[in-house]
């Protein structure tokens, strides 16, 4: 493997992957980056990191996230906690209720794969 294909890994713990439409990305980032992209391969957690991305300061409380869905309490949890055991979500307890803010590395991880200069070309 090339010095350039290697995985490398930022501060955060996520490796900084080749864009798919360059060189051919390593099993290792595949195996890294392949959590991420399931736990955002949902309907529900997707519109969860965006309330939360978007959310006053960029985090969300999980009491004002609940009233966004027709799904219970417990369900929202569980989605929350997928996307946080990915390291898409940080979480900070505040007395009885939980913030959540989103990770900006996880999602660069993923969005880097979507590089717009190798898109370009693809598309020149």
């Amino acid at each position: 493997m090339h010095r350039a294909e290697e995985k490398i890994m930022s501060e955060s713990g996520f490796a900084c992957c080749t864009p798919l439409t360059g060189t051919s990305m390593s099993t290792e980032q595949a195996e890294q980056i392949a959590p991420l992209l399931k736990a955002l391969a949902d309907p529900v957690r997707l519109r969860l990191v965006s309330l939360i991305a978007s959310g006053e300061g960029g985090e969300a409380c999980v009491c004002d996230l609940n009233g966004a869905f027709e799904l219970t309490q417990a369900t929202i949890s569980h989605h929350l906690k997928v996307l946080h055991n990915a390291g898409i979500l940080d979480r900070d307890k505040r007395g009885v209720w939980a913030y959540y803010a989103v990770r900006p590395e996880a999602l660069s991880a993923v969005a880097n794969l979507f590089s717009a200069p190798a898109l370009m070309r693809a598309g020149a």
